[in-house]
């Protein structure tokens, strides 16, 4: 029986559902619709426009590359955003380029100020040279996974959250970048020269789509995620729709756009498919993109700016040591540990957890006692502990006295390479020591 309560006290009237106000389920929908409104067919209609033989392989400062730019500014005028480039048009000029930048400004007076760039670059290598070809030169290189899948994906996120009724606290700047191709220029001009509308914004992070068209046994590349504390922990909690996997690399390199903003200093993010065989060649072409694939990639996205956009914290401080850290840090940090011989390390739940600077309130898994109940349970080195019986943890120190106060019985909410799963342990007796 589904029993529905009217409460009026000098308010308007709320309608509640077993606890859940109608309000809230309104807005779950229409998040829901918006976040499904992302989908592989537009996706695919934006790559073929962008990757056509017509616009010659799309070189910053050609025709084609023109051309380009005449196609992504009718897409985002059709959603109303405002224009952020030089004299209160779309574009932001420099030499005989031009990155387009369109604002979808805040809601919240005492956070709109605050900006986040969501960029992806429209340039490719027009016909091929020496310097950024692979062979064969002279052909023309439409880039369609370079990167016209990134602009796809960047469209059709702006449009998504351009449905939302409410706009984001935050401003978000939607900005496609010309020039990468030619050594990072546009967000390179961005950040040095930034346009008189958007000289009051203080940047606060930034996320950068580039070739995010092959995805390949829903693994999906993040680099960046050590520019600030806590921000692997909130891209898992915003991939539990997209649910793909994800890897993590930590190593980050002067190779697309958000190389700049992390020596500017500002916390980044790059999603990433990895690359392959047709990268900078003339091969790289809309038949070979997987559309299907995009999906996902730019529904996390989605999830993770609004999240972003609207989280109540102050903003994340810039992670000086994500410079120096590398592939080794991280083997170094995830290392399983190493027992003496003839030494079992038992304790009560059979689960040994290294600290993570980077990371304080996900501890990561490296020692597991065999037939331990979190053996028992399926947990594996590598997993990383979020949450006990649903309590998010403060750090290492708070998961010890956390486990040691509790029950027979625990669940663990874990972050296995990127995925959100919970595990439930059951403790086993231990047995007195034996009297000799």
């Amino acid at each position: 029986m589904i029993r529905i309560f009217f409460f009026l006290v000098n308010a308007p009237l709320l309608v509640f559902v077993f606890g859940v106000t109608l309000e809230a389920v309104a807005a779950d929908r229409t998040l829901t619709a918006a976040h499904e409104s992302i989908q592989a067919v537009d996706a695919r209609r934006h790559v073929a426009a962008l990757a056509d033989d017509a616009l010659e392989g799309r070189e910053g400062g050609s025709r084609g590359g023109r051309a380009a730019g005449t196609y992504i500014v009718g897409e985002i005028e059709k959603m109303g955003l405002q224009p952020a480039g030089d004299a209160g048009i779309f574009y932001q000029r420099f030499g005989t380029m031009r990155n387009i930048l369109a604002l979808l400004p805040g809601s919240d007076p005492t956070v709109a100020q605050e900006l986040i760039v969501f960029g992806a670059h429209y340039d490719h290598v027009g016909y091929g040279s020496a310097h950024n070809s692979y062979g064969p030169t002279g052909l023309i290189h439409n880039g369609a996974d370079d990167n016209a899948s990134g602009v796809a994906g960047l469209i059709e996120v702006a449009e998504a959250l351009q449905q939302m009724p409410n706009a984001p606290r935050r401003s978000i700047l939607f900005a496609f970048w010309d020039g990468e191709e030619k050594g990072l220029l546009g967000s390179n001009h961005f950040l040095r020269v930034r346009p008189e509308s958007l000289k009051q914004f203080s940047i606060v992070f930034s996320v950068n789509l580039d070739m995010i068209g092959r995805l390949r046994g829903e693994r999906l590349e993040v680099y960046g995620s050590r520019t600030a504390e806590g921000l692997r922990i909130a891209l898992v909690k915003s991939n539990t729709r997209a649910n793909l996997e994800l890897v993590f690399d930590w190593k980050i390199a002067d190779d697309s756009d958000h190389f700049p903003f992390i020596v500017a200093r500002i916390p980044t993010l790059m999603f990433h498919t990895g690359l392959h065989d047709q990268y900078h060649r003339p091969s790289d072409d809309v038949e070979l993109v997987n559309f299907d694939g995009i999906e996902p990639v730019a529904r996390l996205a989605f999830d993770f700016l609004r999240a972003l956009a609207d989280d109540p914290h102050p903003r994340r401080s810039f992670r000086a040591q994500s410079r120096s850290e590398s592939a080794a840090s991280r083997h170094t940090l995830e290392a399983p540990a190493l027992v003496s011989p003839g030494r079992i390390e038992r304790g009560r739940w059979g689960m040994g957890t290294r600290q993570d600077s980077g990371e304080t309130a996900s501890p990561v898994v490296v020692r597991i006692t065999p037939g331990s109940p979190v053996a028992k349970a399926g947990l594996l080195v590598g997993d990383r502990v979020l949450a006990i019986d649903s309590v998010a943890l403060v750090d290492q120190a708070d998961m010890v006295a956390q486990l040691a106060a509790a029950d027979d019985h625990v669940t663990l909410d874990i972050d296995r390479k990127g995925r959100t799963l919970q595990l439930s342990l059951e403790a086993e007796p231990i047995a007195p020591p034996q009297k000799r």
